[in-house]
């Protein structure tokens, strides 16, 4: 199984980008998009009825903000969109499918950037996020987490570590969060196939970063240490434009 993962900054502005002609040849066997910023009934009817796929979307409340996608050729088991708590769930940031082998989680993180008040609640999400995941893994449940985390992970994970080190997105406490997470159990699949530097997978647009490859890596695959011997293949299209992210991805035999 191949799946991909792409935070796509507006399905509708990537659509006009050539994003579904590059999905159907991709043909990827799960799709999970974040920060999809519309809602089904906005787009057009070529990305609602894409022939053997079934989809599933959780938008947010807020009309042209957030909001994640789930695109999968084989029918889950269950569908979740949320943790069961308002103030995370209304943001349309999760989408849990459950297949045979696995669950899926299609996260959209949140930013910390704009304020003290959404920096906490950047990691309040993290920690319920977290709190369910690890419910589901005591149960037996393989994992695999996907999404864009807006953190930067160690200093090999952005092209300016000095530079940004008191800025959300890599902060002690926000970087700290993710060393709990592999704490307890997780495993960021691209580092195991993908030691080298200058992997990234967002660059900011107004400076043009991308041309420079000035970036970050917080876009990522996560899956629990047991299931990590069924991942084959992980890796970042870099070449692949149209959002100021571009796509990660695994490859699995189940």
């Amino acid at each position: 199984m191949k799946i991909l993962c792409w935070n796509v900054n507006g399905l509708r502005a990537v659509d006009k980008k050539g994003f579904f002609p590059w999905f159907l040849k991709e043909g990827p066997d799960i799709m999970c998009l974040q920060e999809i910023k519309a809602t089904p009934d906005q787009l057009p009817p070529h990305l609602k009825n894409i022939p053997n796929y079934h989809l599933f979307w959780n938008p947010a409340e807020r009309k042209g903000y957030s909001g994640v996608a789930t695109f999968t050729k084989q029918k889950p088991l269950s569908v979740i969109t949320g943790f069961g708590r308002e103030e995370f769930d209304s943001e349309g940031r999760i989408l849990i499918t459950t297949y045979p082998a696995f669950t899926l989680f299609n996260i959209y993180f949140p930013n910390g950037k704009k304020n003290k008040e959404r920096l906490q609640y950047k990691l309040d999400f993290y920690d319920e996020f977290l709190s369910y995941a690890d419910t589901l893994k005591t149960k037996k449940h393989n994992i695999i987490v996907c999404g864009d985390f807006n953190t930067a992970h160690k200093e090999i994970d952005l092209a300016r570590p000095k530079e940004n080190e008191h800025i959300s997105g890599f902060l002690p406490i926000e970087r700290a969060w993710i060393d709990t997470f592999i704490d307890h159990g997780y495993v960021d699949s691209f580092r195991r196939f993908h030691p080298e530097p200058n992997q990234y997978s967002w660059w900011d647009l107004k400076t043009g970063a991308r041309a420079r490859n000035v970036g970050w890596r917080i876009d990522y695959f996560f899956v629990n240490k047991e299931f990590l011997p069924k991942v084959t293949n992980a890796f970042i299209r870099q070449d692949v434009l149209g959002s100021d992210h571009c796509p990660v991805g695994i490859e699995i035999v189940v």
